[in-house]
């Protein structure tokens, strides 16, 4: 079907194709790893991130002999947590299921924790040459206003039949350039806001323009539902300067990763509100001296809104307790939320106490 589609794509792709450092090359795992960092991140963001996995970790297995805290921290600042976990928890699998040769099957790579159809169709492609054509957020996009589909994106009948016309289209002889060429230019072109439909080399076919309809495909059923968070940190400092950490549990945002004592409340909280709770008289005792009060943050999410303030107070006895505690020299080895790096890089903790 369709292959001035195909060929269209190629011919412009390796004549304007960004050169980055995980093309041009089949191994599998660098791949991997590239498409997991680039999994809700910008290539601009991403690249450092990749740059450093790659010199810490060259292989699957010295992936594999990581700690969690060492590759959570090594991600800090990306978000999406679970990618990191699921990213050490693939290398463990592959190291002790595959002797620590990436699988080379499409079934095998679509059965690792952390790869869906999408990362399984990349990583065959790209390092394999294998016929899989790859249905990404870009694809999408460009799919549905080359070809006038108003199928909602975020259905299970779209995904079968986006599914079918992206294999339809792909050009099974250079699945690798043809892939590759189909989410660069719709990550540049084809954008989802302000696309350049002037200088598009589908400007003469695409129905969508023909139509006037580029701003309203592709379309989604279902509107996120966005929920607020009021986050009050205390910045706990004991007599001997130590700080009062906590880690993340599962089941909520940034598992895994290191914050300050945090009270959760349903509304904005005043400090004087907050004193009242058990949860702080808990933590802080009645004697206590208020270091340090923030302004206020907003943290955006993709789901949630995050307000926050961080109270510096710091208390008269030493730390008891099976928390974790770090101190002005070792904070740098714990693996943070960007909300609480930001709130560190505005407030000098040194000059406090």
């Amino acid at each position: 079907m369709e292959s001035w589609f195909g060929k269209n794509l190629i011919n412009w792709y390796l004549k304007n194709k960004r050169e980055l450092p995980w093309r041009d090359h089949k191994d599998a795992y660098k791949i991997w790893l590239s498409e997991i960092i680039l999994q809700q991140t910008q290539v601009a963001q991403g690249l450092s991130y990749y740059l450093k996995f790659t010199g810490k970790y060259p292989d699957v297995k010295n992936l594999a002999k990581a700690s969690e805290d060492e590759v959570l921290k090594l991600w800090q600042g990306l978000g999406y947590y679970s990618r990191a976990r699921n990213l050490l928890s693939t290398a463990r699998h592959i190291n002790e299921q595959f002797d620590g040769i990436f699988p080379t099957r499409y079934d095998d790579i679509r059965s690792l924790k952390g790869i869906g159809d999408y990362t399984a169709a990349a990583i065959a492609s790209f390092a394999y040459d294998l016929p899989y054509a790859v249905l990404d957020g870009n694809v999408y996009r460009l799919l549905s206003r080359v070809f006038g589909i108003n199928t909602p994106i975020d259905t299970s009948t779209a995904k079968k039949e986006f599914t079918a016309l992206a294999a339809e289209l792909l050009d099974k002889k250079n699945p690798a350039i043809y892939n590759q060429a189909i989410m660069e230019f719709g990550s540049q072109y084809c954008k989802p806001v302000n696309p350049d439909c002037e200088n598009c080399i589908f400007k003469s076919r695409c129905l969508a323009f023909k139509t006037g309809e580029v701003s309203h495909l592709p379309v989604k059923a279902k509107k996120t539902k966005i929920r607020n968070r009021f986050f009050n940190y205390i910045v706990l400092v004991d007599k001997n300067k130590a700080i009062l950490l906590q880690r993340r549990q599962a089941n909520d945002i940034w598992q895994g990763l290191y914050e300050f004592c945090l009270l959760e409340t349903e509304t904005e909280t005043r400090l004087k509100t907050l004193m009242e709770t058990k949860q702080f008289r808990h933590l802080c005792g009645v004697n206590f001296d208020l270091l340090h009060l923030s302004a206020p943050y907003k943290h955006i999410l993709s789901h949630q809104h995050l307000f926050a303030r961080f109270y510096v107070i710091k208390v008269p006895f030493v730390f008891k307790t099976d928390q974790p505690i770090c101190t002005l020299n070792t904070m740098s080895k714990f693996a943070f939320p960007r909300l609480i790096e930001k709130f560190l890089n505005d407030c000098d903790l040194k000059e406090l106490f």
